[in-house]
């Protein structure tokens, strides 16, 4: 999609218009909303498809596969099943880690808990701590705004399209008017 307006700048480089493929070159990759996995293709071929904009050697490919099993050992458990039998829970984590796979600079999450069960939601935030430990920046849009204020460096509240507050995390989790409004009092 092309902008109705403004610049999309990335590294210091506009990207609006450069083709997706070149986009993600250049390190900025996404986890959509909804997952977006391969239902039909194996784990593995998802994994795969992850690299496909990479030109490193195999052996690197397979380092930053192990790491992937490190964040994730469960995924590693499944390589052969295919994705979209996968539990929620699990196609969020093959969601993340396809995403890794292309070597991000800036990796976007898009909702990463929705429809998850409270114990996969802490497992997830905890991993994004994680990612970000390894120098991933990350920028998270998140409805739970309790556990994606514990983990953000820094905040922004939008509504209706419009920055209505921002700061560190940790502020905007005790600030009153946040507290009021997403976190139930």
């Amino acid at each position: 999609l092309k902008p109705a307006q403004g610049q999309i700048v990335f590294q210091n480089e506009r990207i609006e218009g450069l083709a997706p493929h070149l986009i993600v070159r250049k390190g900025l990759l996404q986890s959509p909303e909804g997952r977006g996995i391969f239902a039909n293709l194996t784990v593995l071929e998802n994994l795969e498809i992850g690299t496909y904009c990479r030109n490193d050697s195999r052996a690197e490919k397979a380092r930053d596969m192990e790491n992937v099993f490190s964040l994730f050992p469960r995924i590693k458990e499944r390589l052969k099943q295919v994705a979209g039998t996968l539990s929620g829970g699990e196609q969020q984590m093959l969601a993340v880690s396809r995403s890794l796979m292309g070597k991000p600079k800036l990796l976007l999450l898009d909702e990463p808990s929705l429809g998850l069960a409270p114990q996969i939601v802490e497992t997830i935030f905890s991993i994004i701590k994680k990612i970000n430990s390894q120098g991933v920046t990350i920028l998270l849009v998140e409805q739970n705004a309790h556990q994606a204020l514990k983990i953000a460096h820094r905040g922004y509240v939008v509504e209706t399209g419009q920055i209505v507050l921002q700061g560190l995390g940790s502020e905007l989790l005790s600030d009153s008017r946040v507290r009021e409004a997403y976190l139930g009092g």
